[in-house]
């Protein structure tokens, strides 16, 4: 059986989610333009009632959250991760923050896929950092 780097995996109902050929191919190119090389990550899409179980078991945070990225490589070598996102919780932030599900949505792919690649986001300035680099590539990918 042929192994794919990039894979979705669906523990949620259906919702609007096109062009992941395309989405496959640009994040193998972000994770190349920031340095690293890419062995394989699945995204697992999510409810809010599995995604707060995961972040209790494994991070000890009784909430939900958008995304939880579990890194399975050391950073020199080659990615090799999950993401879990949390649908539902998306949906709210896209609500909260006047944009597209679209929008939202790949956002947070970006944004887990930037930590595997090692930014941060615990500092302002990493925070900063972190939203240029989501903004950028979202634009890219988007427009």
């Amino acid at each position: 059986m042929q192994s794919y780097p990039v894979q979705f995996f669906y523990n949620t109902k259906g919702f609007p989610f096109s062009d992941r050929t395309r989405l496959k191919a640009f994040i193998r190119s972000l994770t190349k333009k920031e340095g690293k090389t890419l062995s394989e990550i699945r995204i697992i899409f999510c409810e809010k009632r599995e995604m707060r179980t995961i972040n209790k078991k494994y991070l000890n945070h009784d909430y939900d959250t958008d995304i939880i990225t579990f890194p399975f490589s050391s950073p020199e070598m080659p990615i090799e991760a999950e993401l879990y996102i949390s649908i539902p919780k998306i949906k709210e932030q896209a609500k909260e923050f006047n944009c597209s599900f679209k929008e939202e949505l790949h956002r947070v792919i970006f944004h887990g896929v930037l930590h595997l690649c090692g930014y941060n986001d615990k500092t302002p300035s990493q925070v900063a950092q972190m939203r240029a680099k989501e903004n950028f590539y979202l634009k890219k990918y988007l427009f």
